[in-house]
């Protein structure tokens, strides 16, 4: 456990952030091509027993970057997402080789401190999965795991992630209160505060936007492309919209392979491989 008492470099302000619409970013990895890498995947494969998910990734994420990964149902984003932030581990069957690193850790090697990589990969979920506690512990679940930190600063650290979230307004008033009771909108940005109040580096989120309604989820997309500001965020999605609308970089998953990665709008709009085209004009997937 950290003797650290906040996290490192995540409690700038408790200001409300400013409310953007998503749109195509041209900033970014897209337009820095010296960006530097959150995540380096080199070489690597995954296999659940003798059926091989994921063949051959090379993929470097860029930090303060949304990078998308697009392609049809059981192409390997998931499953990718999964080996980044260790979640296979509790799937007897599944093992890989290859290599995947944040900065000089070897996220694959077996002496990996794996909750400490939980803290600094946070990780968001397809369906909103708050804890049946408070909106409050919610928040401060990571927090009290992970620092010595005191109430009152405890207490600031929760405003200011869910302030970062974009939900604060909406449950000041009602902190102590079971986060049951928000709407499926307000779980999931009460669940990216939960992510981001323990100081991570990198966001993961896995279809973060498909069990919501409209409204929700385009308050969700306005946060990602907020939250790029501060983090490297990797991003499964199947809505080609909203690749184009959140994303700096996409990378395309066809049977376990990335079939071709870079900035967004090139790749809409000027696929360098025929299969890429295909799948974002719609001709299968």
């Amino acid at each position: 456990m950290s003797d650290k008492t906040t996290q490192p470099d995540q409690l700038p302000s408790t200001g409300q952030p400013s409310s953007t619409s998503a749109s195509p970013v041209s900033s970014g990895a897209e337009s820095n091509p010296e960006a530097k890498v959150a995540i380096e995947i080199k070489d690597f494969d995954a296999f659940y027993g003798d059926f091989q998910a994921i063949r051959n990734i090379n993929l470097n994420i860029p930090e303060k970057t949304v990078t998308a990964f697009i392609g049809p149902s059981g192409c390997g984003k998931s499953t990718l997402l999964k080996w980044i932030n260790r979640m296979n581990d509790i799937v007897p069957s599944a093992h890989a080789k290859g290599s995947i690193r944040i900065g000089d850790l070897q996220i694959l090697d077996r002496q990996t401190d794996v909750v400490d990589l939980r803290r600094r990969i946070g990780m968001v979920f397809q369906k909103p999965n708050p804890f049946p506690k408070s909106i409050f512990d919610n928040v401060a679940f990571g927090p009290r795991l992970h620092f010595r930190i005191d109430r009152n600063d405890l207490a600031e650290l929760v405003e200011w992630s869910l302030r970062k979230a974009a939900v604060w307004d909406e449950v000041k008033d009602r902190l102590h209160k079971s986060a049951l009771g928000l709407s499926g909108g307000q779980q999931q940005r009460l669940c990216i505060a939960r992510a981001i109040a323990a100081g991570p580096e990198i966001l993961l989120m896995d279809e973060p936007c498909s069990a919501l309604d409209p409204g929700s989820t385009s308050r969700v997309e306005d946060l990602i492309y907020e939250l790029r500001e501060q983090y490297a965020i990797v991003m499964v999605t199947h809505n080609m919209q909203q690749a184009t609308r959140c994303s700096d970089r996409t990378a395309f998953f066809f049977k376990g392979e990335v079939v071709e990665e870079g900035p967004t709008e090139q790749l809409f709009t000027n696929p360098k491989e025929k299969k890429t085209e295909e799948y974002v004009t719609g001709k299968f997937g």
